[in-house]
């Protein structure tokens, strides 16, 4: 063996051995948190969310709380790449597509995150069992909610989904449906049924076999939008008098689900909770007075989409809205840059705001952190 070959030979086996550790260090901080982390108080977290926080300017911090949308009905993959550039975003929901042309793309933003220096892209779906076959073209089918009937039943379906979810990259599911009944416009199949008690026990198995596969689970649409009539995508739609639902929530929050969405539903003859002609997205009543303060929720509040629903695209500036009604993730947005200078702006001569803001972007990061995201 010449001097040369050895050379090369010692090499050969030092960049192994690194590369090895390389990659044990890795997984053992991809590791070192997980999602049963997120309602715990742990110093070295709090450290980690601080410091990464601390490195952010304003404009990249406030980015972290929108997501915009990717797939065949979401925006051209080429304005998403841009947005990544202008650090205006903190993640996307992929809606409608092939599953290699989803895998794709998240691969191209994960390098241009990179390159860009960016943090890394908060990915999710709306993976629900009645969605999925047209979320994800060639997954598994995997039946309807509707059709869900047993935990066991659940289980199956919720790792199926989770299987497809990471073979692609996606850490957020924005599913289960809580809304009680088959037969509203909007939901049909997507609900677990007529029987509330059964919705709840479903849905709560849904989202604890999801969040222990590491997918963040989210529950919706807060405050109920199964008892009433009409699409939020296509009008306003109104909770007249009491709301029936939200006590569906009270045994999920209590059991740990991570987010839950709000709909653009406004609420009407409501003595305490009425919306004043505003969606519930919009309603710091709502959002906060209700599902932040009264049921003690914790996690990640996120507004159903912004850019098409003419529940909500009918008010100014409406992200905004989302945003000081106490939302911490502002979905599909019509403009992410827009909205950023927006919240900005409102910061500067809001302190009460400014400090809300701060909260919710530190939740976003910790979940993040907790996801193996960063």
């Amino acid at each position: 063996m010449t001097y040369k070959s050895i050379l090369m030979r010692n090499f050969l086996v030092i960049t192994s051995a690194l590369l090895y550790f390389c990659t044990l260090s890795v997984t053992a901080q991809s590791s070192k948190f997980s999602l049963q982390d997120f309602y715990t108080y742990n110093s070295e977290l709090e450290y980690t969310v601080d410091s990464i926080y601390n490195t952010l300017t304003d404009h990249q911090k406030v980015a972290q709380m929108i997501i915009t949308s990717g797939g065949e009905i979401g925006k051209p993959h080429a304005t998403v790449k841009k947005l990544v550039t202008q650090n205006a975003i903190g993640g996307v929901v992929f809606l409608k597509g092939q599953k290699q042309k989803h895998i794709e793309d998240i691969l191209a933003l994960n390098e241009l995150s990179v390159k860009n220096k960016s943090l890394p892209l908060l990915y999710s779906m709306d993976a629900e069992p009645s969605l999925l076959a047209s979320r994800i073209k060639g997954a598994r089918d995997v039946g309807k909610t509707i059709d869900i009937k047993t935990e066991e039943q659940s289980d199956a379906v919720v790792n199926s989904i989770n299987q497809e979810l990471r073979e692609i990259g996606v850490h957020h599911n924005y599913a289960p449906v809580l809304d009680v009944s088959p037969n509203n416009e909007a939901i049909k199949s997507r609900s677990y049924g007529n029987d509330k008690e059964s919705v709840v026990q479903l849905a709560n198995q849904f989202i604890k076999c999801t969040q222990q596969g590491g997918i963040i689970a989210t529950a919706k649409h807060f405050p109920g939008h199964g008892l009433v009539k009409g699409d939020t995508h296509k009008q306003s739609v109104y909770i007249d008098g009491p709301m029936q639902e939200v006590d569906n929530y009270k045994k999920i929050i209590e059991d740990g689900v991570l987010s839950i969405m709000v709909a653009h539903i406004t609420i009407k003859n409501n003595e305490k909770y009425d919306t004043n002609g505003i969606p519930s997205s919009c309603s710091r009543k709502i959002v906060t007075g209700l599902l932040k303060e009264k049921m003690g929720f914790k996690g990640i509040i996120i507004s159903d989409a912004l850019n098409i629903m003419k529940a909500v695209t009918i008010l100014d500036n409406a992200p905004l809205l989302a945003s000081k009604a106490g939302c911490d993730l502002i979905l599909m947005p019509q403009d992410e840059i827009k909205t950023i200078n927006a919240i900005l702006t409102e910061m500067k001569t809001n302190a009460t705001y400014k400090k809300q803001i701060a909260q919710s972007i530190k939740k976003v990061l910790r979940l993040k952190v907790c996801a193996g995201v960063i």
